[in-house]
């Protein structure tokens, strides 16, 4: 019985002891003591020859046995496929790493960067609002009626069954949030997204960016309004650049109107992005309703201002001369290298 526990402690030392220095002698070890005619399948057919209470201590130093084999033979191939490896398979250290293109800006936040800008030397703050707005900030406090084609679901995300939340369809909710926290002055802008239901296309988009803007305190007027415009107009676009008001209506603001620049596609002399008129428009505007500030408990006897609004796209495709708006959305690497390097 001892002559079996000594033949397995001789075999588990030779395996200790094993040192393959090749590959076809480390072939010879794992038929040795891995393969299908192994010596352990031996010492484990030895094990009937022993008394029952032997058997478990036999059958444990077999399992470790068969463990330590497997263990050595793993141990001994990945330190002979280490030392083995070519010098050529190493990689070169010192050489240079592959080029790193470096990201850009993308064309709507250089713009958006330079209204802020723009705005920003004569006194404007930015303020900002949330995406999901209720009827009572996006419409009925800007003065739209119930009946308003706005409030169409043609026209806005609504969110809820009642209408009563939905994708805001302009930054004007953030003038209302700012009239009912603030007091007079107010001068800021707002940037940000807002979604309408509308059909895609080169000219139109179902999110887009605007950027609002809201001037109140005593003694504004129109006259206000238009200087504020015209040096926004000339410092985007260029001291060249035309710039003309359409009378227009808005809920909130009175009186308004539109605003337009001459095409800096095709500087005036028409093309499908002005539709042959040689006139972009850029941007609605007026002056503050007085419903709206008692809407936000402003004094409009005390108080008068203006408000503004544009969208951020229009101003790229006329600053950029790119004429889809569909360009923008679609992360077009050949489109955002052109404006590599632009701030």
């Amino acid at each position: 019985m001892q002559d079996i526990f000594d033949k397995a402690n001789a075999v588990l030392a030779a395996i200790n002891d094993s040192r393959p220095s090749n590959a076809e002698e480390l072939e010879v070890f794992r038929i040795q003591y891995l393969g299908t005619k192994n010596v352990l399948k031996d010492l484990f057919g030895a094990m009937v020859q022993l008394p029952g209470d032997k058997k478990k201590e036999y059958g444990q130093l077999m399992n470790t046995l068969k463990a330590v084999a497997e263990a050595k033979f793993e141990e001994l191939k990945g330190g002979m496929e280490t030392s083995t490896k070519s010098i050529t398979e190493i990689p070169d250290l010192t050489a240079p790493g592959y080029p790193m293109n470096m990201g850009t800006r993308h064309p709507l936040s250089i713009v958006k960067n330079k209204m802020i800008e723009i705005f920003a030397r004569i006194g404007f703050t930015v303020a900002e609002g949330p995406e999901i707005e209720d009827d009572w900030h996006n419409f009925t406090a800007l003065g739209t009626p119930q009946d308003h084609p706005a409030r169409d679901m043609q026209d806005t995300f609504f969110l809820t069954e009642d209408k009563q939340w939905m994708l805001r369809t302009q930054t004007s909710s953030v003038q209302i949030r700012m009239m009912e926290t603030q007091k007079p002055p107010l001068r800021m802008i707002m940037p940000g997204r807002v979604y309408r239901n509308e059909t895609i296309s080169a000219r139109a988009h179902c999110t887009f960016h605007q950027v609002e803007g809201l001037y109140i305190d005593e003694n504004v007027s129109f006259a206000d309004l238009k200087q504020t415009m015209f040096y926004f107009a000339q410092e985007m676009f260029g001291r060249d650049t035309q710039i003309r008001f359409r009378p227009s209506f808005f809920p909130f603001t009175e009186p308004s109107a539109e605003m337009d620049i001459s095409c800096t596609i095709c500087g005036g002399s028409g093309c499908p992005v002005c539709k042959y008129s040689g006139w972009v428009e850029i941007g609605g505007c007026g002056m503050v309703d007085p419903l709206v500030m008692e809407n936000c408990k402003i004094d409009p006897v005390k108080y008068s201002g203006f408000a503004f609004g544009m969208g951020i796209e229009r101003i790229t495709m006329l600053r950029y001369r790119v004429n889809d708006l569909r360009l923008y959305f679609e992360n077009d690497v050949r489109l955002l290298n052109q404006f590599e390097g632009a701030l």
